[in-house]
């Protein structure tokens, strides 16, 4: 079970290197949603106290746009969230790093740059062709 070819999954050691990984991912990802609701809540409370008349139209159409675009990237967090905390259960299962289409190894370089990742990369680009 020397070389990776044979492996069918991570060893303990390395799958507590990805847990780490993902516990610190996960922990900047928490404080930047926290961030992202407290901006979110803030250009809630903000837009009732302008007086100016016809900069106020303009003004309330740009603070629209922010609030959707703060409310997409808060939802795109979550997600984010969602999958690394899914990847720590598939840790303590034993079937992180298993491609879920090939049954074979994600490498070590993909879960690294895409710890959440169930998928290889051929079985990624097999699915986009």
């Amino acid at each position: 079970m020397s070389n990776n070819e044979n492996k069918t999954r991570y060893s303990d050691e390395e799958l507590k290197e990805f847990e780490s990984l993902i516990n610190d991912k996960l922990e900047k990802a928490k404080e930047e949603l926290k961030i992202l609701k407290g901006s979110l809540n803030k250009s809630n409370d903000e837009g009732t106290d302008s007086t100016a008349g016809n900069t106020k139209v303009l003004e309330d159409g740009a603070d629209t746009a922010e609030k959707e675009n703060l409310s997409q990237l808060a939802a795109r967090q979550q997600k984010f969230i969602v999958n690394l905390e899914n990847a720590l259960v598939r840790i303590k299962n034993g079937t992180y790093g298993v491609c879920s289409v090939t049954g074979n190894l994600i490498s070590k370089e993909r879960l690294r740059a895409v710890p959440h990742t169930t998928q290889s990369i051929a079985a990624k680009l097999s699915q986009q062709s």
